[in-house]
């Protein structure tokens, strides 16, 4: 503990001589800090089994002309098993110099590999305590979105986040990057005055004069929960501890959709324990965004494809907040394990929704999310590999993980777990798991020994009704999954009926349909649909003028599969404008299956791929590859 304190109070005078104050804080020794030993990581050419990087220090400053981060990483080191050199992952970043130990050392950049980067390796010595690097970021670093004051939804100033997960942090830090590999960080970030700059750690509300705002996050995390923001950016609390950001133009809408995210953080404690992060905010970025949201550590990172107006696509923040507990409290080893951030996250964001919705409503979201489990098992196939839900991705890109196999079927997988031993036992059991390995990693071998022996104690019979290696350890979905009961949807299907034997649309019960009901009315369409069918749907709910980007991007899905070419002009203006990979991709699949569609996909996507975050942009070039 010692040692901790003199190295916290040698970085704290550093960032003093640079002028990095933290509104009085400073670094200190953490007793959160993990001590669980790193697993070897094959999505990582780091050292982190051998060397334990305690504290990152950033030194950094946005360059919005040029589009570029530049300054220095100083990492603290405990080097206990006498490596002769530190290897850190970067990923086409430019390396200007090096110390050790304060003093200029030598280094070597390797290779480039592909999916994983260059290894950059610094020599240092068993006493080395701290290691700092100069860099900038390269023109193509996967991480950083930048745009341009028109790609905003202000059009007044331009805009900078990261997307650090899987393996992206590499690409704007110097780092060991994998997620069983936990530090603390403080950070100095100077931004263009007039703009804000947020991050994982604790947070300014307003903007300064200076454009100098500093940062700490007292919580050890991995790389891929590494967060920045830089833009135009207002405040609005929602209460003593949460609230959300977001561009001025926008916050008013924001402050109303996520109204009662205060509620949910209150209901996801009485379910699993303390919420340990400090506060609780959501940033909504621009239309780029890559993913629905990305749970960094006290700020959520979220699209604003959300924002509908009637609060009906808020799970997705309960889906975010849960990972404050399963991903970012308990984090999966290797990518491998990934299936132990989502599957509990969708369980744990259901039985959050549950509390507050009730459960006819959540039985929707179980339907739908059974619904996705089957399309995504019949487009890899019943044996693939790839749907066990502990997954190989060797030498292949963690994305290629984050399917619905980990999300649903690790849900569904816990969902029969609780229905077989019961709710008030189970819930017992997930508290004490999330207590009792808090800021620590877990993998799939471990958790199954843990939920043999404390849980399941062993019992044989409770073993065969729930058959855990066969959900782990096999392909497709297991014969005693769950399904959820019907109740509303059922009338839905009668509605769809209806109008599939001739009624008019006009006629339909849809009276208080939620977003989830219109969703499971559209999914379940025949692909014997017509125009004329098409024709009498929009004319009645106006699906092509929709807003809301869940039921639009349904909607212009089935409008290309059945050449309904009234909605074009606006699925068009849809993919310009939204940058979700989640709807851009259901889109160009469908276009790309005609050589008509798929000349208007190249089309389109040569014409917006700007819009679109370098990781929504490499999975669509690959599609249109084919």
């Amino acid at each position: 503990m010692n040692r901790y304190i003199l190295l916290f109070t040698a970085l704290a005078g550093i960032f003093t001589l640079y002028g990095c104050g933290n509104n009085g804080a400073q670094p200190t020794a953490n007793s959160t800090q993990p001590t669980d030993t790193v697993q070897k990581d094959t999505h990582t050419q780091s050292n982190a089994d051998s060397i334990t990087l305690s504290h990152l220090a950033l030194h950094i400053e946005v360059n919005m002309e040029a589009k570029q981060i530049a300054g220095r990483a100083t990492w603290l080191i405990e080097n206990h098993a006498k490596a002769a050199n530190l290897q850190l992952d970067i990923d086409g970043l430019q390396i200007d110099s090096v110390d050790v130990d304060y003093q200029k050392s030598t280094f070597t950049i390797g290779e480039a590999i592909p999916n994983l980067g260059s290894m950059l390796k610094i020599p240092i010595t068993p006493s080395t305590q701290s290691v700092t690097i100069y860099y900038k970021t390269g023109a193509n670093a996967r991480a950083l979105q930048w745009l341009t004051p028109q790609q905003t939804n202000d059009k007044k100033q331009p805009f900078l986040y990261t997307q650090s997960e899987a393996i992206y942090a590499r690409s704007w830090i110097p780092c060991a990057d994998g997620p069983g590999i936990r530090y603390t960080y403080s950070a100095r970030v100077k931004v263009p005055k007039g703009l804000l700059a947020l991050m994982s750690a604790s947070n300014p509300q307003t903007k300064n004069d200076s454009g100098i705002y500093t940062f700490f996050m007292e919580q050890p995390i991995p790389a891929y929960l590494m967060a920045l923001a830089v833009g135009d950016i207002a405040f609005k609390g929602i209460d003593k501890r949460t609230g959300v950001y977001a561009e001025p133009g926008m916050i008013a809408k924001v402050a109303y959709e996520f109204g009662e995210v205060n509620k949910m953080v209150t209901t996801a404690e009485q379910l699993y324990g303390p919420y340990r992060w400090g506060r609780y905010d959501v940033i909504v970025l621009p239309p780029g965004f890559p993913i629905g949201g990305m749970e960094n550590p006290r700020l959520t990172f979220c699209t604003p494809t959300v924002i509908a107006g009637d609060r009906s696509l808020v799970s997705l923040i309960a889906h975010e907040l849960a990972h404050s507990w399963s991903g970012n409290l308990v984090t999966n080893a290797t990518w491998n394990d990934i299936w132990l951030n989502e599957g509990f996250t969708v369980y744990f964001e259901r039985r959050i929704t549950e509390q507050m919705m009730g459960k006819p409503y959540t039985d929707m979201l179980w339907e739908l999310g059974y619904q996705d489990l089957e399309h995504e098992v019949a487009d890899k196939g019943a044996q693939s590999r790839d749907t066990w839900l502990k997954l190989d991705l060797a030498k292949r890109e963690p994305d290629e993980g984050l399917s619905d196999i980990p999300y649903e079927k690790g849900a569904h997988f816990l969902q029969l777990v609780e229905h077989t031993v019961g709710r008030a036992r189970f819930d017992t059991f997930l508290f004490h798991y999330f207590n009792g390995n808090a800021f620590k990693t877990m993998n799939t071998e471990k958790f199954m020994q843990y939920l043999y022996k404390d849980l399941l104690h062993d019992d044989s019979a409770l073993i065969k009704a729930i058959n855990p290696t066969a959900w782990v350890y096999g392909p497709g979905i297991p014969p005693n999954c769950p399904r959820a009961g019907n109740e509303r949807f059922a009338r839905v299907d009668s509605e769809r009926n209806k109008f599939l034997s001739g009624a008019s649309p006009n006629t339909l019960n849809d009276q208080k349909w939620t977003t989830h009901e219109w969703l499971h009315f559209l999914r379940k369409m025949p692909d014997s649909l017509t125009v004329k069918h098409l024709t009498a749907l929009d004319g009645a709910f106006a699906f092509t003028k929709q807003t809301n980007a869940e039921i639009a991007d349904l909607w212009f899905t089935l409008a290309v599969a059945h050449n309904y070419q009234p909605a074009y002009p606006a699925m068009e203006a849809f993919i310009s404008r939204v940058g979700r990979r989640k709807f851009l991709l259901p889109i160009y699949e469908a276009l790309v299956k005609t050589p008509e569609g798929k000349q208007t996909a190249q089309k389109w996507f040569g014409a917006y791929k700007l819009n679109y975050h370098p990781i929504a942009q490499c999975s669509i070039a690959k599609l249109l590859s084919k």
